[in-house]
């Protein structure tokens, strides 16, 4: 009975990490390319698990769109130097970030550069920075 309950409980639990680890894939950003939106930012949500923002783009035309943004979460922005009143509706921010592949407005979080010139960068979901590095020889 013992191994019954062991195997059932092992089970149980391999069946619910899987949506976990499946929520974390970054699949829906192009991590190939990365893209530079200027704009207003109109919302901010320093939440678990993932943080985000939107930011409001005026292309050439005079077109607006709203962007929005994924970052990670306040525990890994926070070692990465950002506060939750770092940015805030109002803002004018330059955004880099991983597009969408499917072309909508919106992507992964690269960096931010508030107007006084600060840069904060950082991982969005998907992105882990343990891979940036070149590999140890």
């Amino acid at each position: 009975m013992k191994k019954l309950n062991l195997a059932l409980y092992g089970a149980g639990l391999l069946a619910f990490s899987t949506p976990a680890f499946v929520h974390h894939s970054g699949a829906m950003f192009d991590g190939t390319r990365e893209q530079t939106i200027a704009g207003t930012v109109r919302e901010f949500n320093w939440t678990n698990p993932h943080s985000s923002f939107k930011v409001e783009v005026t292309d050439a035309k005079g077109n607006s769109e709203i962007w929005a943004v994924e970052m990670n979460g306040p525990q890994n922005l926070m070692h990465d130097g950002w506060k939750r009143s770092s940015i805030k509706p109002g803002d004018k921010i330059t955004a880099v970030v991983h597009p969408l592949r499917d072309g909508k407005p919106g992507g992964s979080y690269v960096s931010v550069t508030l107007s006084d010139g600060t840069t904060l960068k950082g991982t969005g979901p998907g992105q882990n920075a343990a891979y940036d590095a070149a590999p140890a020889k």
